[in-house]
């Protein structure tokens, strides 16, 4: 099976075009369009660029793009460079990363709601606590009528 540089370069000469009127036309740089009939991929600097030049060109081509990115998928996947996508960052996740992570995930919409609904509740809970404690506590205590008893001492008030 022919390699992805081979079909773009034997289709780019089947149909009579220069790699100047592929440039012209798809507006990729001409050391690019070389690179990439040599399956010379070292010369991009991130994957993307390699499949974003080659959907371009198989397009312009009229070859099935779909095929051709999968046969350029499996190629890189071979090769050293480009096998994996580089890491975003060198470091080690932190706490704050992983809090971070999963508040992205949070559906904000739903979680606005639920606030409101909490803080509704919360606000008729202390509604019902306040008018309770008011009710309860506006009226005096009745109590029964004051008696005098005197004290054990055996002591009398006088009687005038």
């Amino acid at each position: 099976m022919p390699t992805v540089a081979e079909q773009l370069r034997a289709a780019r000469e089947a149909k009579k075009l220069t790699i100047e009127q592929v440039a012209e036309t798809t507006k990729i740089r001409t050391d690019h369009l070389r690179a990439l009939e040599e399956g010379n991929y070292n010369v991009f600097s991130a994957p993307i660029y390699i499949r974003g030049s080659v959907k371009n060109y198989a397009t312009l081509l009229k070859l099935d793009v779909p095929k051709i990115t999968a046969e350029l998928d499996r190629e890189l996947k071979g090769t050293a460079n480009f096998s994996e996508p580089p890491p975003l960052m060198e470091q080690t996740r932190t706490p704050v990363d992983q809090m971070m992570y999963w508040l992205s995930k949070l559906n904000w919409k739903v979680g606005a709601w639920a606030a409101f609904v909490v803080a509704v509740l919360l606000v008729y809970y202390l509604a019902q606590t306040a008018w309770h404690h008011l009710h309860n506590h506006a009226h005096a205590p009745t109590l029964p009528p004051a008696v005098y008893q005197p004290s054990d001492s055996g002591e009398t008030l006088p009687v005038k």
